[in-house]
This record gives C-alpha cells, sequence and structure tokens, in this order.
C-alpha cells in the first residue's frame, strides 16, 4: 500500500483515545507528521501521561502503521500528555463542583490527611459545602479520622446512571479506598490499577454540589498522582511538611511535579505540620523538636504561600483517632492554628482564582 499523509491519517483515525473516548484525528491530537520515504515521524498527545499510557500508545500507533504499511516501515513516535489549557477544555468531569483541591507531600507520615480533614472541617464550619476523596490508596485514614470505620457507601439512581453515593460525615461528604476494603487488609495493586480504582472515586460517585472537594493524595510522586491530574482538573494543590529537611526535599519535588509544563497546578501554599511541641501545663512553651522555620523557609525560597503552622500536640491525635477532627473542638491553641489555616487558604485560592479571571 502506497504511503502518504492521508493513508497514514486514515490509520490513525482509528486508533482511540482511551480516556476522551474518541479517535486520535478527530481530537485533533496529532501534533506533527512527517514522512520521508519509509520512515514515519510523528508527535502525538494523550490526556493521560503516565508513563504506562504513554507506553501502550505507542505501541498501538506502531502495531497498527506497520499492520498497514509492512514491517520494514521505521517509526519515530512522541507521546506526551496534553498541556493545562487543552486538558480543561476536553475535560467535562465534575461540573457541579466549584473548586477541586489537592492535598499532597512528598513524603509519607508528616500529616497530611490530618491537614485534609482539618481543613475540610473548617471549611465546613465556615458553611461551605465540602466533600473528600481520600486518594492515599495505601494507607486510607478518612474513615478512622471520621468515625466511619467498617462503613460502605451505598449506590444511588442519577438519571437512569447507578452511582456511588458518598458517605456523610460532620457535614462532609467522604469516599475513600478504606470503604471498600477490610482495615486489616493490605492494598497490593499496581499502578494501572489503583489510578484505574480511584478514577472511579470521581466518576463513578454522584457528588452533586460541592464548594470545594479536596484530594488526599498518596505521598511521593508517581503514575497515581499523574492520572489523578489528568482525569481531576485540579484548581490548586497544597503542600504538607514536616521543618525537617528530609520532608522538605521531598516537598521541593513534590512543587516540582506540580508546576510541569503538562500539569501546571497552582501551589495554594505550603503547610507546617509538627511546627513545634507545647505541652498541656506549659501552653505558654514551645519546643521546635523537628526544627524551626523549614517549611516557611522552603515557601519563601520556592516563592509560594506559606499557610500556616500546625503544633504537635496530643489533641489533635486524639481528635482524629476519636473520629471528629479537631478543629471542632471549641478554642484551644490548635483549633486556632487550623483556622488560620483556613483563612489563609481561601485568601490564596482566591488570588489564584482572580488572577484566571
Amino acid at each position: 500500500m502506497q504511503i502518504d499523509r492521508a493513508a497514514i491519517l486514515d490509520v490513525l483515525g482509528k486508533i482511540t483515545e482511551p480516556d476522551l473516548k474518541n479517535d486520535l484525528v478527530s481530537l485533533n491530537l496529532i501534533e506533527s507528521l512527517e514522512l520521508d520515504g519509509a520512515h514515519i515521524r510523528l508527535s502525538v498527545r494523550i490526556s493521560n501521561p503516565a508513563l504506562h499510557a504513554r507506553k501502550r500508545m505507542q505501541e498501538a500507533i506502531e502495531f497498527n502503521l506497520r499492520r498497514v504499511f509492512g514491517q520494514q516501515l521505521q517509526i519515530s513516535c512522541q507521546i506526551q500528555g496534553l498541556d493545562a489549557e487543552s486538558r480543561s477544555a476536553r475535560r467535562k468531569i465534575l461540573p457541579d463542583v466549584k473548586h477541586i483541591i489537592a492535598i499532597a507531600s512528598g513524603k509519607g507520615g508528616v500529616g497530611k490527611s490530618t491537614i485534609t480533614a482539618n481543613l475540610a472541617g473548617g471549611l465546613a464550619k465556615k458553611g461551605y459545602k465540602v466533600g473528600i476523596v481520600d486518594a492515599d490508596i495505601h494507607g486510607p485514614s478518612m474513615p478512622t479520622m471520621f468515625d466511619l470505620v467498617g462503613a460502605r457507601p451505598k449506590m444511588t439512581d442519577v438519571n437512569g446512571q447507578s452511582l456511588i453515593a458518598p458517605i456523610e460525615s460532620n457535614g462532609i461528604q467522604i469516599l475513600s479506598i478504606g470503604f471498600f476494603t477490610s482495615q486489616d487488609d493490605a492494598v497490593v495493586w499496581r499502578g494501572p490499577m489503583a489510578s484505574k480504582a480511584l478514577t472511579q472515586l470521581f466518576t463513578d460517585a454522584h457528588w452533586g454540589e460541592l464548594d470545594f472537594l479536596l484530594v488526599d493524595l498518596p505521598p511521593g510522586t508517581s503514575d497515581i498522582h499523574l492520572s489523578l491530574m489528568q482525569t481531576v482538573p485540579l484548581d490548586g494543590v497544597v503542600i504538607v511538611s514536616t521543618p525537617q529537611e528530609v520532608a522538605l526535599a521531598d516537598a521541593r519535588r513534590g512543587i516540582q511535579m506540580f508546576r510541569l509544563d503538562s500539569f501546571k497546578v497552582p501551589i495554594v501554599g505550603i503547610v507546617e505540620n509538627m511546627a513545634y511541641f507545647t505541652p498541656a501545663e506549659l501552653p505558654e512553651n514551645k519546643y521546635y523538636i523537628f526544627g524551626r522555620d523549614g517549611a516557611r523557609n522552603l515557601a519563601q525560597g520556592m516563592q509560594v504561600p506559606f499557610l500556616g503552622s500546625i503544633p504537635l500536640v496530643q489533641g489533635v491525635c486524639e481528635a482524629g483517632d476519636a473520629g471528629r477532627p479537631a478543629v471542632f473542638q471549641q478554642n484551644t491553641q490548635t483549633t486556632k492554628a487550623f483556622d488560620e489555616l483556613v483563612h489563609n487558604f481561601e485568601t490564596e485560592l482566591n488570588a489564584i482564582l482572580a488572577m484566571r479571571k
């Protein structure tokens, strides 16, 4: 068969972009196409920039082109993720949710889930409609933090479609991987399987109208993060770190990931958790056992807002274990810290949204 541009596009027009549910040509995802004898050079954009997704698309393109034009065909194929503007234009998910915010950390154990739960609680206290997606697949914490261990979501019918109904606690709508597994079972899933399960918490759930949907991400920078950022149109991300250097180094990498050209997710700010220890018997004393002002200095150095410092106090842990986040307590040092965090979060997010107008 003669190789020409029209024939190549005919083949590419039969390859479906798996997330956008249409072919590469109809979606205008072919960025460049050059033909030099029996050598084809092309550049293609896809929705999911994760390595496994790009590899699968490359294999599909090469297989179909060689099947039609012969195995001797030379193919130089570059696969990239969609840029932020194109992704936003093509993606229509959760239209009734005003703001989708990820809570992330480069390192585990810094209290990311605690910050998520209390930020959600603080926003709910101010009258906002709030939801949480617990996307920390290997260590889901929200069932414990909101006294929902053993709870199982029900299905609801929405316009003839059966969708997962989030579970409400303290006025907050919640879905967690922990609702679908036993508390004592280890979740051992490969990246694509985990990504698909988490995607269903957004696409197969009935969230309804929300002011904020907070996404408690797993620690680190992995395929799960890439897949979620391509599936969900994030309005911003909050980075959580402790003051110690080992956590700050990972937080830097997390910030750089969200700043990649293929994502360009605005950094709402950095929260310093476990900033200092104050014993109950000495409420005016502060002991900086993990270092002092590490996250504040990181925020300044990377030119992102600093949202606040949360103390290391026993009450935060006890409140989480009891299933009612500390932000709901009355007039404590911790409550004031979380209320300040919520105020700063609102201020910085509003500034980001104002710049988009």
